[in-house]
């Protein structure tokens, strides 16, 4: 070779190591995996040459393309280790050395520090992977092992340890599905997480658990308590304290005010602090109002904010009221219930249409004893004068035999006819309707001797009643009525309905004062009336 070229070769040999010069960045890759190397110096806007080695006339190894700038292994593979120079024209190359392993993990490139206790995100560091946006699923490794635990995946595959703990060290690697260029491939990284502590001489971060923006319902005037706790680091710093304000006013200034607070220890290293705020009484002055708590350390100043609110009694209120209203309009319709459903019925009678007549020819059929005694003479007149006058002012019409029959009929087929024509059965009962009390069978036979018609009036109506639940029964007391006397079907309808009671009037007494001691009574009586009397009712031929 001749002195010229030596000179030439030289000079590009000096250019090269020149350029070359310092120390290479190393990165750590698995083989198998996708990965993409960036060129440090590079810009959108100008052209990037890639080669292998120190050179520019080596060519790049098989699997090794460049697409969009990037360096490109598709995948990794054991031999693509080594230096790769990436230069922009005119301007001085820079060497990165890729370091090709055969393990599941990349070896780890760096570590990161976290705070024990608190909610920090572990990035992924893969962002040539995920601008591609055709990743389609992100999973994590601790120690090259599917991780378990409390963990959650943001984007771009940040992880984010809830609570963390000094349990949580270790080595994690970030796995990335993805389809480039229409080939499936998988992306790795891995990162050293490790967790200050006392001994690193870096403080914590103290950080109040609760309260955070909450409320506390409470009654004034009555005591209440609130707690506080906080994060403090890995030691009991003697700077650190904990403190209340009301309304950024503090606590020292109410006398009703009182805190105190201690460090509790949670875990190996870790401190917790634990105030408690006591309100000997609630004033209206604290509701409404913040309330915080913070904890002062050397590094930093926190606070949780919380409210004292009033406890809402107006549901509590509106249910009492509610059910107060309830009973009382219960209790004064059971009280008034008989004037309502009078006072209905009389006002449907002028705004309704006409009714269509049952073929009932009466309202009611009186069935009472015939006079043998003053007792039964009291409660004929009763059957035959007041009865019919009080109710046929209503409109109701009333069929008593004795009045309303025929002479020379025969009894027992008028009985049965009008008893069956009517809408009830008035039975009146009264003291001398008595018999033997051997038994019941021998009273029900000696009160029929003598009252054939009475016995046969009833046992028509009742049987009707009882098994046809028509004619309805009414029974009218007149006087002390001993039932044990009486048959037991009067005796049944007793206990199930009940009677009316009407007071037998003094001989002084006139026809006004009566009506009004017996005011109860006819509305009793009225009520258990037909709605509407068969007189009002059209009869279609």
């Amino acid at each position: 070779m001749t002195a010229a070229g030596w000179v030439i070769l030289l000079s590009v040999t000096f250019t090269v190591a020149q350029q070359l010069s310092g120390e290479a960045d190393t990165y750590h890759v698995s083989a198998g995996y996708l990965f993409a190397l960036r060129c440090p110096s590079e810009d959108e806007h100008t052209n990037v040459t890639w080669s292998r080695g120190g050179g520019h006339g080596l060519s790049l190894p098989s699997g090794v393309e460049v697409i969009d700038r990037l360096l490109w292994f598709l995948p990794v593979q054991m031999s693509h280790n080594g230096s790769y120079t990436c230069a922009k024209w005119g301007q001085t190359g820079v060497s990165i050395a890729l370091s090709v392993s055969s393990d599941k993990c990349p070896e780890v490139p760096e570590t990161k520090h976290i705070t024990v206790g608190v909610n920090e995100g572990v990035p992924c560091k893969q962002t040539e992977i995920f601008n591609l946006k055709t990743t389609t699923n992100t999973r994590w490794l601790k120690d090259c092992k599917p991780l378990q635990g409390s963990i959650s995946v943001e984007e771009r595959g940040l992880m984010r340890l809830n609570g963390s703990s000094e349990s949580d060290a270790g080595n994690y690697t970030c796995m990335v599905d993805v389809t480039f260029n229409g080939r499936k491939f998988t992306a790795a990284r891995s990162i050293r997480l490790a967790f200050r502590t006392s001994e690193t001489g870096i403080a914590a971060e103290p950080k109040v658990i609760y309260p955070q923006q909450e409320v506390v319902v409470v009654k004034e005037g009555v005591a209440a308590e609130m707690k506080c706790k906080a994060y403090i680091g890995f030691s009991e710093e003697n700077d650190t304290y904990m403190y209340w304000t009301v309304d950024n006013v503090s606590t020292d200034d109410f006398t009703q005010l009182s805190d105190s607070w201690d460090s509790v220890q949670e875990g190996d290293r870790v401190y917790y602090g634990v105030s408690t705020l006591s309100i000997s009484e609630v004033h209206r002055q604290f509701i409404n109002v913040p309330i915080s708590c913070c904890v002062q350390t050397t590094r930093k100043r926190t606070c949780g904010m919380a409210w004292l609110q009033e406890a809402d009694h107006s549901a509590l209120y509106t249910s009492v009221s509610l059910c107060i209203s309830a009973s009382l309009a219960a209790a004064a319709f059971l009280f008034f219930k008989v004037d309502l459903v009078l006072a209905y019925r009389k006002l449907l009678r002028h705004f309704s249409k006409q009714q269509i007549s049952d073929g009932k020819l009466y309202d009611a059929y009186v069935s009472f004893l015939r006079p043998d005694t003053l007792t039964s003479d009291v409660t004929a007149n009763f059957a035959l004068q007041i009865l019919p006058r009080e109710m046929e002012k209503h409109g109701y019409s009333l069929f008593i035999r004795g009045r309303d029959d025929c002479p020379g009929e025969a009894v027992h087929d008028v009985i049965a006819a009008m008893v069956r024509r009517c809408h009830r059965l008035i039975i009146i009962l009264s003291p001398e309707m008595r018999s033997s009390t051997e038994g019941e069978a021998e009273e029900v036979e000696t009160l029929c001797d003598n009252q054939t018609q009475l016995c046969y009036e009833q046992n028509i109506g009742v049987h009707d009643a009882l098994t046809r639940n028509e004619p309805r029964v009414i029974l009218v007391e007149i006087g002390s009525v001993d039932y044990r006397c009486l048959p037991e079907s009067l005796r049944y309808i007793k206990r199930k309905q009940g009677a009316l009671k009407w007071k037998k009037p003094s001989l002084k007494t006139n026809t006004c004062i009566e009506f009004r001691s017996n005011r109860n009574f006819w509305k009793g009586l009225r009520y258990n009336m037909p709605s509407v009397p068969s007189g009002k009712l059209h009869t279609i031929v």
